[in-house]
């Protein structure tokens, strides 16, 4: 089982909390810049102080599995498009190490959104390893747990998308919801978008 949680603005023992509730060993950092501004808790180094004192392992998986990269073929007029990141060969490493983790560690992969629709965290890197069959449930903030699948669901509903039909698999109308949700929340840099459309004019 593969976990997913995000910080949001919980104190920090209620996020901790949390974890101890659902036996999760090691937290994997997924975002691309591990600091706050706004819930400075969660930077890096006093999250990582935390986690140990609680006796749970940190990982920083930014660099891998991160929203944002540093190719720019990655982008589409400034967004991050996902399906681009998830064939780069620093994901594949990234999800490499979550799934030999896994072997040793109850996993809870973090970042910062509440509502794990709203994140990368969800629509890039748990989608994959649930295709690549890992069973993997979302912490809500109430200690809840959604599953994966059920997740899909509430994701074709949120998008406006049939379950199916006799005329098209089910899963083709959940690929057609990630890429709509995932051009929602991706990340946009504009000065690259300026760039691009300046170099389009």
């Amino acid at each position: 089982m593969l976990f997913t949680i995000g910080h949001s603005n919980h104190p920090m023992e209620a996020f901790i909390k949390l974890l101890k509730r659902h036996g999760v060993t090691a937290v994997g950092d997924v975002r691309s810049h591990p600091y706050s501004r706004y819930v400075p808790q969660y930077s890096r180094e006093p999250l990582k102080a935390a986690l140990a004192q609680a006796g749970i392992a940190y990982v920083f998986l930014g660099k891998e599995l991160g929203a944002r990269s540093e190719n720019p073929a990655c982008y589409k007029l400034g967004k991050v498009q996902y399906d681009c990141l998830a064939k780069q060969p620093q994901f594949a490493e990234g999800i490499k190490r979550v799934t030999e983790g896994m072997k040793k560690h109850r996993i809870a992969l973090m970042c910062a959104e509440k509502d794990p629709l709203e994140c990368h965290r969800t629509l890039l890197v748990a989608r994959k390893l649930y295709e690549a069959g890992v069973k993997v449930a979302h912490i809500h903030a109430d200690g809840s747990l959604e599953d994966h699948g059920v997740l899909e669901s509430r994701l074709l509903q949120a998008c406006k998308i049939p379950e199916g039909d006799m005329f098209k698999p089910r899963n083709e109308f959940v690929s057609e919801a990630y890429a709509i949700q995932g051009e929602r929340v991706a990340y946009q840099d504009v000065t690259m978008e300026q760039s691009e459309r300046t170099s389009a004019s």
